[in-house]
């Protein structure tokens, strides 16, 4: 979907998420804002002043609430009644897994603050206190959201069409008999009652695992006792009962406790589970291998301070105090969950073969430009620039087939590529690791430091190493997050070269879940430029400038703002001027205050954003041109698209980089110029759907919140993905 999963990742339900990806909208930044940004700067108003926008009168809206709004959009697409039944459920854990990376990372980093006794404010001007305040409040209340939905709407509905999660004492006894013999075969050897006294200090539990808080009685003393027993990881957690119906794993162990502890009585069982802070704090030293610093740093990962415990509505004041104060948690970091904890566990429903109960199966399809199997894909680019659009246009015959036709090419020289992030058996891997022992020349950067896919990626570094590869780890203080692709290749007329620039990673799973898009190319500019910004990843150069390419953190931000002003002075002399923005996530100060120049010189705006967004739209005499749409829908809206009007003379940009200060500051982003005319119409037709009146949306106010629109004139509003892969698919056709 859409959504989710914050950060882009290799398993099922992450894949989803915003890239971290969670979405990453939970990647840690500064919350003082970019340095030297003029907080003065624009009107400021009280929020009963005519244009009053926020309580603090900010003209920037919060970063973690905004972020907040972003989950609970994609709740709202669990709790629409519309969506297929197990879309709902899935959309139930993929919110789950987003807010519980939000926590590991932002809260996490928020409380270090406080901790700390740091004082800046956030640029909306709170405190770090007073954020943590605010996200408790509004996080309890989506959890809640999110366990009525589930238990009032999605498991009756899901129980009406044959798929049922049960309680113990719904099933048959000979139903129960055989998942005894289940629970004494299979689960019984892995659990580990571990006592609470003072022989048996407070047992270390581990972030995001599920746990029975259990009180026994001594059948002699009389006397009570508390134990921790987790639940195992390693087996499903909705086990098949047969007949559609599922027993959630924690019921059948707390159902049996009492062979864990003969001789006591088994007086109270609670559910709780805790959520540790995933932060990675690496210290990247010069003179210290990167990869070994990475390495320890992921060891302690695990003993992160706790940030989160989520409990059941049943849990006795008595016990929740006792593990508050072993876990050195506050009351406001205490969640209480009506019903189930941890609905992740409906990702394994979505695995149902219950086609009648989910979408209906994308197939993308090749893209019209690479379908004559008689015409090398050499010869395609030769001729023209190819832009795809994923995942209506099939990553397999597309990018996957540019890196593996590279590999078995005889006249290929050399390969050069970036890997942010890919999947765990990725074809693209394996064809550069068969080039490698094919004679070729291989340059991988892998970024070690992409957040949950660390270990993943220091697996594939070492892999590309014992092949031949030439692999680099990234810089010291960046994450190389670029997505780009070179191939040098020996021809008659000489070397040609050619290359993939892209707003998604290389992997053919996302690829499938995630819109993006991606351009192929043979222009010699763009190639060029590649193999400058490969220099400067895997040598010594301090390569600025460039022909088609806007690097970060070099001049990124710049040449935006610089394309902004352009269009201000446009305006302001009576040429055609406008500003077209799509992204993940709009948070840097500096380029919010340009938009805002933009709009008071009369140049309209429209923006966007699937995820955060801390700019305030149609405030008066501030922003009342700007417009502000998110998409949120069954793919994961990850492109980016930067379009300027320019005079009549169009200039659009695609790429990896979001307006964050992460992306322009602290990492190797990639945005590419789109020069061809077929190019530029199609994307000026994608951002013209997006703002169209006729498209299902959500709309941002300038009081931060947002409304989802749905009719137009009394008529339903289209589905943009459906709309753009039917328009793709009939394309293809013909």
């Amino acid at each position: 979907m859409s959504m989710h999963p914050a950060p882009e990742s290799t398993t099922t339900l992450s894949a989803l998420a915003p890239e971290s990806t969670t979405l990453d909208p939970t990647e840690r930044e500064p919350t003082d804002g970019h340095p030297g940004t003029p907080r003065d700067l624009g009107p400021k108003a009280g929020p009963s002043s005519p244009n009053g926008y926020g309580s603090g009168g900010s003209r920037f809206l919060n970063r973690e609430l905004s972020w907040l709004d972003f989950n609970t959009r994609v709740l709202a697409i669990a709790e629409d009644e519309a969506i297929p039944l197990l879309e709902r459920a899935k959309f139930l854990a993929i919110f789950g897994s987003n807010l519980d990376e939000f926590f590991m990372v932002r809260v996490a980093g928020l409380q270090r603050r406080r901790s700390m006794g740091v004082a800046l404010a956030s640029p909306d001007g709170l405190s770090a206190s007073r954020q943590l305040e605010a996200i408790a409040a509004k996080a309890q209340d989506l959890v809640h959201r999110q366990s009525r939905c589930f238990g009032e709407s999605v498991r009756p509905a899901l129980a009406a069409a044959e798929v049922e999660i049960i309680g113990w004492n719904d099933l048959e006894p000979v139903t129960q008999q055989r998942l005894a013999g289940y629970f004494r075969a299979q689960v019984f050897p892995m659990l580990t009652p571990l006592a609470v006294d003072p022989a048996h200090p407070f047992p270390y539990i581990s972030g995001l695992s599920v746990n029975l808080a259990v009180l026994v009685r001594d059948a002699t003393t009389g006397e009570e006792h508390f134990a921790r027993v987790k639940v195992p990881n390693n087996v499903a957690r909705l086990i098949d009962a047969g007949n559609g119906r599922f027993l959630l794993l924690e019921d059948l162990v707390a159902t049996h406790l009492d062979q864990l502890f003969p001789g006591y009585e088994v007086t109270e069982t609670h559910l709780f589970r805790v959520t540790r802070n995933a932060d990675l704090e690496v210290e990247e030293d010069r003179d210290e291998n990167l990869l070994r610093s990475l390495e320890r740093e992921l060891d302690r990962r695990r003993f992160g301070p706790a940030v989160r415990l989520e409990v059941g509505l049943s849990m006795t004041d008595s016990l929740l105090e006792l593990l508050t104060g072993e876990l050195a948690v506050s009351d406001g970091d205490v969640v209480r969950v009506e019903g189930l904890i941890d609905l992740s566990c409906l990702m394994e429903l979505y695995g149902l073969d219950r086609p009648d109960l989910k979408d209906e199966p994308l197939v993308p399809v090749t893209h019209p430009r690479l379908c004559d199997p008689d015409v090398d894909l050499w010869s395609v680019l030769r001729a023209g620039d190819v832009l795809l659009h994923h995942p209506y246009h099939a990553f397999g015959t597309s990018v996957q087939r540019f890196v593996e036709e590279a590999a078995a090419d005889p006249e290929v020289r050399a390969i050069k590529q970036t890997l942010y992030r890919t999947s765990g058996d990725s074809p693209i891997v394996a064809a550069l690791i068969r080039a490698a022992k094919a004679g070729k020349q291989v340059v991988v950067l892998v970024e070690i430091k992409a957040r949950f896919d660390e270990t993943a990626n220091i697996g594939w570094a070492r892999a590309l190493e014992r092949a031949g590869c030439h692999v680099v780890y990234g810089f010291i203080g960046l994450k190389t997050h670029c997505k780009t692709s070179l191939v040098v290749r020996h021809e008659p007329s000489g070397v040609r070269r050619y290359c993939h620039v892209g707003t998604g990673n290389y992997n053919p799973k996302t690829a499938r879940l995630y819109e993006d898009l991606g351009l192929m190319t043979a222009n010699p500019d763009v190639c060029a430029d590649l193999t400058d910004l490969f220099n400067v990843l895997t040598g010594y150069s301090r390569q600025t400038e460039y022909r088609r390419l806007l690097v970060a953190p070099s001049g990124l931000r710049s040449g935006l703002l610089e394309r902004v002003e352009r269009e201000i002075e446009h305006a302001q002399n009576g040429r055609p001027a406008g500003i077209q923005l799509k992204m993940n996530s709009l948070v840097d100060e500096l380029c919010i205050d340009a938009l805002y120049r933009a709009s008071q010189a009369g140049v309209p705006v429209e923006c966007v954003v699937r995820g955060i967004c801390c700019l305030r739209p149609g405030v008066p005499g501030l922003s009342e041109g700007i417009r502000v749409r998110s998409i949120v829908g069954r793919f994961l809206e990850h492109s980016r698209i930067y379009r300027f009007d320019n005079a009549g003379d169009p200039e659009v940009w695609i790429g990896s980089a979001d307006l964050m200060h992460r992306n322009l500051d602290r990492r190797v982003e990639a945005l590419v110029r789109v020069e061809t005319e077929s190019a530029k119409r199609y994307l000026n037709e994608l951002m013209a759907q997006s703002m169209s009146e006729d498209i299902v949306a959500w709309e941002l106010s300038a009081d931060g919140s947002w409304t989802q629109l749905r009719t137009h004139d009394g008529r339903p509003r289209e589905d943009l993905q459906r709309l753009r892969q039917h328009q793709i698919s009939r394309e293809s056709a013909g």
